[in-house]
C-alpha cells in the first residue's frame, strides 16, 4: 500500500506511469502536451528571427565549425548565439514529447492502430523539421527555405490535434454531425486558412524581420503581398461566419458550434493584431503575438473540422482484477 501511495505522490513516477502504463486520460494529456510544445516552437522560432539571431549559430548541426555549443565568435554577439542555440535545444523537448506520446500509444491496452499512426508521425516529423532547420542555416536564411521550415509546424500539428481528439473518442465508424455541404464548407475553411498561413510566410519573407541583416528577402512589394494576405484573412472570416450561420440554421449540436465560435474569436483577435502591427511598422512584440495567433488559429480550424464528425464514446474501462490471494496453508 505504501509503495502505491509513494508512486502517486512522486511526480516523476506519475510521468513514468503516464507513458509506460497509460490510461485513455493520460494518453490524451500527453497528446495535448504535444500540441502545446509544437505550437510553442513556432513562437520561439519567430523569436529567433525577430531578434536577428537566425545565424547566431553559423552552421549545422554544430553551432560553429569547431564547436557543438556557442563559443566566442567575432561574427555574432553572445546573445544572438544563445538565442539560436536555445531554440535548437528546445527541439529536444518537442522530440521528447513526441517520443513519449508514441510510447504511450504503443503501450495502450487495447492498442489502437490509428492512434499509433498519428503518434508515430510526431517524433519523425520533429526530426524532419530539425533537418530542415539546418537547411535554413546552410542557405543563410533564404526566405523560401525559412517559409518551408515554418509550414512544417502546421503540418505536424494536424497529427497532434487529430491524436488529441481521437484519444478522447471511440473507434466506431465516423458519423457525420452536419450535412455534407457544411462538412465541405469546413474543409474549404481549412484550405483557405492554410493558404492564409502560406501568404503570411511570403509577407514575412518580404518584410524587415529576416532573421539576420545579411539574409535574402523576396523581391515583392510589401504592400501587394500584404493585401493578398489581408484578402485571404477576410475570406477566412467570411467562411467562418457562413459556417456558423449554417450550423445555427440546421440545428447542429453545441459540440460543433462551440469550436466555430472559438475560431471566430481567434480570427478577430488575430486580425486586430495584424492591422495594428502593420500600421505601427511591425514592432517585434506584436509580430511575436501574431505568430502565436497563427498557431492558435490553425489549431482552432483543425478542431472545427474534427468536430463535424464523431466516432462514439470511449468504451468503458474494464476493471483491473484484484491480485490473487495465496491459499491458506493447512494447520
Amino acid at each position: 500500500m505504501s509503495s502505491v501511495a509513494e508512486r502517486s505522490e512522486n511526480p516523476l513516477a506519475r510521468v513514468r506511469d503516464a507513458v509506460w502504463r497509460p490510461t485513455p486520460a493520460s494518453l490524451r494529456l500527453l497528446a495535448l502536451l504535444s500540441v502545446v510544445v509544437n505550437a510553442g516552437i513556432i513562437v520561439t522560432g519567430g523569436a529567433v528571427r525577430l531578434t536577428k539571431s537566425g545565424l547566431g549559430c553559423s552552421t549545422w548541426p554544430k553551432c560553429t565549425p569547431d564547436s557543438m555549443i556557442p563559443t566566442s565568435s567575432p561574427d555574432h554577439s553572445p546573445m544572438h548565439m544563445a538565442i539560436e542555440f536555445g531554440n535548437r535545444t528546445l527541439t529536444f523537448l518537442v522530440l521528447a514529447a513526441g517520443i513519449a506520446v508514441l510510447v504511450a500509444a504503443l503501450r495502450s491496452v487495447p492498442r489502437r492502430r490509428d492512434l499509433v499512426r498519428l503518434a508515430a508521425v510526431q517524433p519523425f516529423g520533429v526530426l524532419a523539421q530539425a533537418a530542415w532547420g539546418g537547411l535554413t542555416v546552410l542557405t543563410d536564411l533564404h526566405p523560401a527555405v525559412v517559409a518551408g521550415h515554418f509550414m512544417l509546424s502546421p503540418l505536424l500539428l494536424i497529427a497532434c490535434v487529430a491524436l488529441y481528439v481521437r484519444a478522447g473518442e471511440g473507434d466506431g465508424p465516423a458519423r457525420p454531425l452536419v450535412s455534407e455541404r457544411l462538412r465541405a464548407l469546413s474543409l474549404a475553411l481549412a484550405g483557405v486558412t492554410a493558404l492564409l498561413m502560406v501568404a503570411g510566410t511570403v509577407v514575412t519573407g518580404t518584410g524587415p524581420h529576416g532573421g539576420d541583416d545579411r539574409s535574402k528577402r523576396f523581391g515583392f512589394e510589401i504592400e501587394q503581398v500584404t493585401r493578398v494576405h489581408s484578402a485571404l484573412a477576410w475570406i477566412t472570416v467570411a467562411l467562418t461566419v457562413a459556417l456558423l450561420i449554417g450550423l445555427w440554421r440546421s440545428g447542429a449540436p453545441h459540440s460543433v458550434r462551440r469550436p466555430v465560435l472559438v475560431l471566430l474569436a481567434v480570427e478577430l483577435a488575430q486580425g486586430v493584431i495584424g492591422y495594428v502591427q502593420y500600421f505601427l511598422g511591425v514592432p517585434e512584440l506584436l509580430v511575436a503575438l501574431h505568430m502565436l495567433g497563427s498557431a492558435l488559429l490553425w489549431i482552432a480550424v483543425l478542431r472545427v473540422v474534427l468536430a463535424t464528425r464523431d466516432r462514439g464514446p470511449l468504451p468503458a474501462a474494464e476493471p483491473v482484477p484484484a491480485p490473487a490471494r495465496p491459499a491458506p496453508q493447512p494447520a
